[in-house]
């Protein structure tokens, strides 16, 4: 059976970091691995708008010497016009390895229950581990390598519930990170996602701490903060609403002063200047957000090299 990358916990702390490890590899060489050459074609089905996950993984897998084949998913339908099994069936008898970015996780879940070669959540709106693990290689970049993630503490502001929150705690407690998350009530992560992250820091020296009512306080001493849009992809109809809950968690100069004098800034993109961040923090030099857009390839190619050598 094919092993997969739906959630971020699929892989252990060994593999993370061992994936982590082959990033940085190809980040240096960007050719020190081929295995798609031939080249053999990865299928990249879009279900929702993308910039980065498309330039990177079309550009990571023909750096692996293989073909990005890219499904318009608005245009197969896939769950209307045809079951998401019967399109699995079609994609991996033509490739190599699939990567989705959809709505629900159960979706992805279907996809790799019946494929042949392994799947890869590009984004689902309840996780989105291949960011996490691009965030991690840009921690690792400006913090001091990857023997200095674990004991980090990384602070993320603002809406705590969305994919990016689950993430950070599941992915980030996987890599020993101290994860701190803070937002307003009712922009809480799920219970048992947080339970989860709790049951990955007790194996791995890290932890996991959510706040509720002060920002401030979750950003306190922080090595790294993080923040992601306000208003995600589904969300448009509550805009005001959201803007007006969670503009406390705003990503201030005076809340970055709060964290180390040292610390990084990181956002996964698209952002919105005035809004969840002001432009004097994403544009300043504590922001770190072109490496980790640019640490999506790099870490998305160790993700398909570990996957396809499970096979």
């Amino acid at each position: 059976m094919p092993r997969h990358f739906l959630r971020d916990d699929d892989l252990t702390p060994a593999e993370q970091r061992e994936v982590l490890r082959r990033a940085l590899e190809l980040r240096a060489e960007p050719f020190a691995r081929t295995p798609l050459a031939g080249p053999q074609s990865v299928a990249l089905l879009f279900d929702k708008p993308t910039l980065r996950t498309q330039a990177s993984f079309s550009a990571g897998i023909a750096e692996l010497g293989g073909f990005p084949m890219v499904v318009d998913g608005r245009l197969a339908q896939v769950g209307v016009r045809e079951s998401v099994a019967d399109v699995t069936r079609v994609l991996d008898r033509q490739v190599s390895a699939i990567v989705w970015r959809t709505f629900g996780q159960e979706r992805l879940d279907e996809m790799a229950a019946v494929s042949a070669v392994p799947v890869v959540n590009a984004l689902t709106d309840q996780f989105h581990p291949c960011q996490i693990l691009a965030d991690l290689l840009t921690v690792a970049q400006h913090r001091g390598g990857l023997d200095a993630l674990p004991g980090q503490r990384l602070a993320y502001v603002g809406d705590a519930a969305n994919n990016m929150g689950a993430s950070y705690l599941i992915g980030g407690a996987t890599a020993g990170l101290h994860v701190l998350v803070g937002g307003p009530e009712g922009y809480q992560p799920d219970a048992d996602v947080v339970r989860r992250a709790e049951e990955i820091a007790a194996t791995t020296g890290g932890s996991v701490t959510v706040t509720t009512d002060d920002p401030a306080a979750a950003v306190a001493d922080a090595d790294v903060v993080v923040t992601d849009t306000w208003v995600s992809m589904g969300d448009e109809e509550s805009a005001a609403q959201r803007v007006q809950d969670l503009s406390p968690y705003q990503v201030t100069p005076e809340l970055m002063d709060r964290a180390r004098p040292d610390a990084i800034f990181l956002h996964c993109l698209p952002a919105y200047r005035g809004k969840e961040v002001a432009a004097e923090v994403i544009d300043g030099p504590r922001s770190a957000v072109w490496d980790e857009a640019e640490n999506r390839r790099h870490a998305q190619k160790a993700v398909l090299t570990f996957l396809l050598e499970q096979r």
